[in-house]
């Protein structure tokens, strides 16, 4: 019989993309929400790029996933494997193998660390090996990086402007986010709000594709902070939600929403459709912006230098600077904000992040999201940001394991905190959900409890309030903003809203 021959082991070296096959080369991305994949479409072309977002991922994609690569892998893993494999065998089945290597490119974030983000590639590869299109071309791009240079080849350049243009259409479809889901719950004309979104969606697609370069390093950082490009664009989004009607008298619960980056990120089968099923349950959801993530790995990167004082005579101006950064990444998030009348979401301050979840889980562990999932459970908690939280974690992930664990710790010291950790397996989804249920009956009767005392306090009735707001149609509008006022419901920070106009 004869003996196989041991070969060592070879990384994966894709051949190169050339700057000539531009013209007739895709490159295919995904892992995130539909609105932020449609503004990277935009942003790649408006560098000259043709570009394409994966279709959305779908339990099909799970089995392939888990077929073709490893089926201990998270769900995550097996999710975008199993995409990009059913993706690029259907193109070989329709064009052939060879032109479906020529006419494809696969661009993906990469990283290391306690997690399997950093070996996605190795499932990618291993999927499309079984597959048979090993010759199939995948690029990886640091995610802590801002100019990268070309990758193998000079076809596909991470430099400024596309690095750039990534983070704006990032913060834009956050901010859009954010305002869609305050808004759908109250629409007054069901669908209405995803009509809007939808229409603004192609209007700020338009308008990434028309982004003006200005030079590739210090000129496009400085047009991209200082520009108003951007803030006009979400100002006309704003003018389009104007028209849409909400009754924000109905009381519902807000489910702030946590876990690892791809689960909490996208809609779809990958999560169970949570977030619509929530919103088809009562809720609110306070969905997670990606931004926070990015200010999350700034915050890495001063932790990282805080090592280094009294080693590094240089540390301590490195950790200004870091943290000038971050400012400034801040205040460009708010001025976006700002432009959609100021009722997204600001960012949580993540060194608050970072000292309430100190006693409980330890900040240098930053496999997944670290101590961000502790300490932003604690932050929506005692800030009123949120009734609930909904911690979505991929069975067999080991940071987010660690979260959940850690949150034992929390729930001893803040027994009032409504916390529901699923873990998502991608084909248990009645058993996950009722979990959630479960806990999302007590936020309910809580959001009710809270907007009947807010009555009470204020000596309001909801028959009267319905009649002001009749009189007051300005306020029905979904881009009227409602300050808030030590509640964390839409209804009850309403009534609070109205005793104090009704006061003046």
């Amino acid at each position: 019989m004869a003996t196989a021959t041991l070969q060592p082991y070879r990384t994966y070296k894709p051949r190169p993309f050339r700057k000539e096959e531009r013209d007739r080369t895709t490159i295919l991305f995904g892992g995130l929400h539909w609105r932020a994949e449609r503004l990277l479409q935009a942003v790649f072309e408006n560098l000259g790029y043709r570009a394409q977002p994966l279709p959305a991922a779908t339990k099909e994609d799970l089995l392939t996933g888990r077929e073709l690569a490893d089926i201990g892998q998270c769900c995550p893993t097996s999710f975008t494997t199993g995409n990009l494999a059913n993706f690029i065998r259907a193109e070989a089945g329709r064009i052939g193998k060879e032109e479906a290597t020529a006419k494809y490119v696969y661009f993906t974030a990469g990283s290391c660390g306690a997690c399997r983000f950093g070996q996605y590639h190795e499932s990618y590869q291993a999927a499309l090996r079984n597959i048979g299109m090993e010759s199939f071309r995948l690029f990886l791009m640091a995610q802590d990086s801002l100019d990268q240079g070309a990758s193998t080849g000079d076809g596909l350049e991470f430099n400024l402007p596309l690095t750039l243009g990534t983070v704006w259409a990032i913060l834009c479809t956050d901010v859009l986010q954010d305002l869609e889901y305050q808004t759908r719950p109250y629409e007054a004309i069901p669908g209405s709000t995803d009509q809007v979104v939808r229409e603004s969606m192609e209007y700020l697609c338009d308008v990434f594709r028309r982004r003006p370069i200005r030079g590739k390093k210090w000129g496009v950082l400085l047009w991209h902070l200082t520009t108003d490009y951007f803030v006009k664009a979400l100002r006309e989004v704003r003018r389009r939600f104007d028209a849409i009607e909400v009754d924000r008298l109905r009381v519902k619960p807000i489910v702030k929403i946590t876990g690892e980056f791809y689960l909490q990120t996208v809609e779809g089968d990958p999560n169970y459709n949570i977030h619509r099923w929530l919103e088809s349950e009562g809720a609110e959801v306070y969905p997670a912006a990606i931004a926070v993530w990015l200010d999350y790995l700034i915050r890495l990167q001063v932790q990282s230098l805080e090592d280094y004082v009294g080693i590094d005579k240089r540390a301590r101006l490195k950790i200004a600077a870091a943290r000038s950064l971050q400012g400034v990444y801040g205040w460009t998030y708010n001025r976006l904000r700002k432009a959609l009348g100021d009722l997204p979401h600001a960012l949580p301050d993540q060194y608050e992040l970072r000292r309430l979840a100190s006693p409980y889980f330890h900040r240098r562990l930053s496999g997944g999201e670290g101590d961000m999932l502790v300490g932003k459970a604690l932050w929506a908690h005692l800030n009123k940001k949120a009734h609930m939280t909904c911690e979505l974690s991929p069975y067999s992930c080991m940071p987010n394991t660690m979260s959940v664990g850690a949150m034992s710790g929390v729930l001893g010291k803040h027994p009032d905190l409504l916390y529901a950790p699923i873990e998502i397996k991608g084909d248990a989804e009645v058993h996950a959900l009722s979990r959630c249920q479960m806990i999302l009956t007590e936020a309910r009767r809580r959001a009710q409890v809270e907007y009947d005392a807010t009555l009470s306090r204020t000596g309001l009735a909801t028959e009267w309030a319905r009649s002001y707001l009749d009189a007051h149609p300005e306020m029905k509008r979904a881009t009227y903003r409602i300050p808030r006022n030590g509640v964390a419901g839409t209804a009850a920070n309403l009534i609070a809203h109205l005793a104090q106009r009704r006061g003046k």
